[in-house]
């Protein structure tokens, strides 16, 4: 009885170890990170039949193939971005995951082989090796100089990992887990908790690469803390990074809270496009790895869906040809070209609502991911079903809550108006508050700069940020923004600037014709209030819209106020004369001002001041309402610079002194063409003949626009009362105005 009592507890063992037994396979099945072998065996069915993504796959062999032939290199580091150790590990990361599909779509052993024997040798140099010689870095790598590097490298070999792991055998598992990806992880987290420990763009590519690793590992404790960040640790609230933010002030940590706090609730990311494109590859293919493999999380549901709204706001944040708006730190010609982008289209097309729209960025991409995602497009691009992407006016709010700042873009036919009024922007932000800059078919009229470094170029300050970033790309000057006492805003300090925020006064574009954003910003100089309404208007009498822009100033003080605009373009007349100097000078001592060298004096002789410009073979004209001893500079981009660090640009500056409350108005039209072939010039000229303030109270500012066929035409703003329901009624030289709504326009 006790023997059968014994082999009946065997039997029902048994039977419970094989009824579980394949719920245990299946949770350990790989690939499951990004690929899955249900989506592999998919991908298998359908190729030859797809076009987009048979030729990304074509290409993508080729590319290793290449790669291969030249055999592997795992030198020690030495190098900054941009030199050879530094681009050979970055180039093996990405050819490693590569590889690892190619594996797992083609089953060819030899990707795999290809992969494993350059894990190994990884795993041999990574037992032994230092710290990254450079120590520039507040978090330095082992591989790179710095741990944000790092970090990128493990987020690609995890997925080249995943995709060979049944090939690898239990031991050579073992031997790389314990060698190579655990201290790699404990590297860039534990080790580094001033990287790891925070919200930033930095710290999510930590918290995905050692989030991705833990899920190939099936490593509760790695994937925890990639999710929620490291338990019990305390960082110095008041210690800050290479570019001048906070550390962990607030105590925020994990991928979760990077999640939470940078992205408004309109998917706009704090930091600017230019970084959000470069987080948006760790946010988007760690979350694909959760989907996956923890779909309990709900991880494309979280914070009602941001991640995929953000894709939709990245979007909408890129001109006419897809280049993203330089707002903050923004290197120019970044564009929804990059690679991270097709991650975005593609990830956000399968995971969302299959918008077709996205299709059509997917055309223009011309590549696909290679996995369910990228698939699920290429079928979608063969079957017709791709639609242009509509890119309309948007305000898109700041903050976690939508309630700091924001950015709002007003288009118009070609013309797209991008007005700042956002948050601080972490350590990348720049003070830069109620600035705009201004394009026509994607080509810059008045530009923000963007930042100051030549990312990856090795001779240029190791690829990394110049000290002009600081000098000049961050101070306010260097924007078409409002100056006081050649004074940059919140003093030019993150820890003043990160307290404040503008507000968001109007955003209206109900009327097609007449679109405005308007803001408040009243700590950007303490006893000063400035009040900007920009507006695009579309009217019968102009060859396109034109921008017209109010900069209302209040202040407790006396000051002198500086309203800079950076045009691009070859200057081709003025309304008045001007000296040009046979010495240049820098402008000023600092904030920027050292900067720029003062090629030409004048001041104002008219009630209108007018200066045209020739770009690409378009006109423009600024005409600016200005005052009687008002004092105009032409610029120059490059003083102070010995090694050329910045660009040698123009830029044309409205001085006005010893006022307290005053007010600056100026259009900007879009006019004519030239064309060197048929040497023609049509429409050069401005169609604005008088531009003047006629009333401007506390309550209202009424400006009036004279075209040079007489026409006039009047447009009223309420400065107290944004109510789109707000009855007004107002008297201006003896004339009754009536409307309803924040402004009048006829």
């Amino acid at each position: 009885m006790y023997i059968k009592r014994i082999n009946w507890a065997i039997i029902t063992i048994t039977c419970l170890f094989i009824s579980i037994c394949p719920l245990i396979i299946q949770a350990q099945e790989h690939p499951n990170l990004i690929l899955t072998k249900a989506g592999v065996e998919k991908i298998r069915v359908q190729l030859g039949n797809v076009p987009l993504f048979d030729a990304s796959l074509q290409k993508l062999k080729e590319e290793v193939d290449a790669e291969m032939a030249l055999g592997i290199d795992t030198p020690i580091p030495k190098d900054y971005s941009g030199g050879y150790t530094h681009a050979r590990h970055k180039r093996n990361m990405t050819v490693m995951q590569q590889a690892g599909v190619l594996y797992q779509i083609l089953d060819d052993e030899k990707y795999a082989k290809y992969v494993k024997d350059m894990l190994m040798q990884y795993e041999g140099m990574y037992k032994t090796l230092p710290l990254h010689p450079k120590t520039r870095s507040y978090a330095r790598g082992k591989l790179f100089w710095q741990c944000l590097n790092d970090s990128n490298w493990l987020v690609y070999v995890s997925q080249a990992y995943d995709c060979i792991y049944n090939y690898l055998s239990k031991d050579e598992r073992k031997k790389l887990e314990k060698n190579l990806f655990k201290p790699f992880a404990d590297h860039i987290s534990v080790d580094s908790p001033q990287f790891y420990q925070r919200v930033h763009n930095h710290s999510t590519w930590g918290n995905a690469a050692v989030g991705m690793i833990g899920l190939v590992m099936n490593d509760k404790e790695l994937i925890d803390r990639a999710l929620y960040g490291i338990k019990g640790v305390n960082l110095d609230k008041t210690a800050k990074d290479d570019d001048g933010g906070f550390l962990n002030k607030d105590g925020k940590a994990g991928f979760l809270a990077n999640i939470e706090e940078p992205f408004s609730t309109d998917g706009y990311y704090n930091e600017g496009p230019y970084y959000q494109r470069y987080a948006m590859y760790p946010f988007l293919i760690f979350a694909e790895g959760l989907h996956n493999v923890k779909p309990e999380l709900k991880i494309f549901e979280y914070k009602d869906g941001v991640l995929l709204k953000s894709i939709n706001a990245l979007i909408n944040l890129s001109d006419a040809d897809g280049d993203f708006f330089p707002l903050n730190d923004g290197q120019k010609g970044m564009s929804y070209y990059n690679d991270a982008l097709v991650t975005a289209v593609d990830i956000s097309y399968y995971f969302g609502n299959q918008d077709p729209g996205l299709l059509s960025i997917a055309e223009k991409q011309n590549k696909v991911l290679l996995d369910d995602s990228g698939l699920a497009v290429a079928l979608g691009v063969k079957n017709g079903e791709a639609k242009p992407f509509d890119k309309k006016s948007i305000n898109l709010s700041d903050g976690p809550d939508g309630t700091q700042g924001g950015v709002g873009i007003l288009r118009s036919e070609d013309l797209e108006l991008v007005f700042k009024y956002a948050s601080q922007g972490s350590s990348h932000g720049h003070y830069d508050k109620l600035s705009y800059s201004f394009y026509d078919n994607g080509d810059e009229v008045l530009q923000d700069y963007g930042l100051a470094r030549f990312v990856n170029i090795e001779q240029k300050g190791g690829g990394n940020y110049l000290k002009e970033n600081k000098t000049w790309a961050k101070q306010t000057i260097a924007h078409n923004t409002l100056v006081q006492n050649e004074k940059s805003h919140y003093q030019g300090k993150y820890d003043i600037g990160s307290k404040y925020h503008p507000d968001l006064y109007l955003f209206d574009v109900s009327n097609a014709n007449v679109q405005l954003v308007s803001a408040k910003e009243t700590n950007a100089y303490p006893g000063t209030e400035m009040h900007r309404t920009m507006a695009i208007i579309k009217d019968e009498g102009f060859e396109k819209p034109f921008m017209l822009d109010i900069l209302k100033v209040k202040s407790d003080s006396t000051n002198q106020y500086d309203l800079p605009f950076y045009f691009m373009g070859q200057v081709l007349n003025t309304n008045f004369e001007y000296e040009v100097p046979k010495t240049l000078e820098p402008l000023g001592k600092d904030n920027g001002y050292q900067h720029l060298w003062s090629e030409g004096c004048a001041n104002t002789t008219d009630e209108n001041t007018k200066l045209s410009w020739l770009e690409k073979g378009r006109f423009y004209t600024l005409t600016s309402a200005t005052l009687k001893d008002d004092e105009l500079r032409f610029v120059r981009i490059g003083a102070n610079d010995p090694e050329f660090n910045l660009r040698r640009e123009a830029g044309f500056i409205i001085r006005r002194k010893d006022s307290k409350n005053t007010l600056f108005v100026s259009t900007i039209e879009a006019h004519g063409s030239y064309s060197p072939v048929s040497e023609s010039a049509l429409n050069s000229k401005s169609n604005i003949t008088d531009l003047k303030v006629i009333l401007d109270t506390v309550d209202y500012t009424a400006i009036s626009i004279t075209t040079i066929n007489g026409n006039s035409k009047l447009l009223i703003l309420a400065n107290n009362n944004a109510s789109k329901e707000a009855k007004h009624i107002l008297k201006i030289n003896d004339k009754d105005y009536t409307w309803t709504g924040s402004y009048y326009y006829n």
